[in-house]
């Protein structure tokens, strides 16, 4: 018996490189051009299909926009290798690594600037980006924590965001692309945190 899921239903199956190339095609010109300018004629010639391929799968630019960021990973975590100091600086390089990698403080930015008119692209980079990768460097100290090597009380959400701050403050102050800025942060960070003759 042959197959039949290619007779079901009217046209052809939707094409997964069709799709993955409309997405990444829709983000690359979210981070170039922003939510008002881009357009969907402009994703289209981008990702070399029809205008009306891509209104067989999204209606709108905003439904479009949030498949794009429902489809983005940016939390492939480095492996540990359970030293809280190397673990801490390989999560914040990768971040960052991967920040450059899809112009994602353009995306912030766009993001943010939506935000009171199509709040699900801010909402589902938060999902997608933002928590969890503030959850890989929370696991990190909480892991220290039971080990000791941080206080029992200390404020480990506010730790994440210290870790997390400086990358963002230094791309503001034209400081972006510090070598060090990783290992800098994570010491700062644990100094802060440490338990009492450790």
């Amino acid at each position: 018996m042959g197959d039949t899921s290619m007779n079901k239903g009217a046209g052809r199956p939707r094409s997964a490189e069709k799709d993955a190339a409309i997405l990444r095609a829709a983000l690359e010109l979210l981070a170039t051009h922003g939510y008002t300018r881009m357009s969907l004629s402009q994703v289209a010639a981008s990702a070399q299909v029809s205008k009306s391929t891509i209104h067989l799968r999204w209606k709108t630019k905003a439904d479009l926009l949030t498949a794009a960021l429902a489809a983005v990973r940016m939390v492939d975590a480095p492996p540990a290798v359970g030293d809280t100091r190397r673990d801490l600086v390989a999560i914040l390089e990768d971040f960052a690594a991967t920040v450059r990698r899809v112009r994602g403080m353009a995306l912030i930015g766009t993001c943010l600037a939506e935000e009171a008119h199509t709040p699900d692209l801010l909402s589902l980079l938060r999902e997608r980006t933002v928590l969890p990768r503030r959850t890989l460097l929370r696991e990190v100290l909480e892991r220290a924590r039971e080990r000791g090597e941080i206080r029992q009380d200390a404020d480990l959400e506010a730790a994440v965001s210290a870790l997390l701050g400086p990358f963002y403050a230094d791309y503001m102050a034209g400081r972006d692309g510090r070598r060090a800025w990783a290992e800098q942060a994570v010491d700062l960070v644990l100094n802060g945190l440490r338990t009492p003759g450790t």
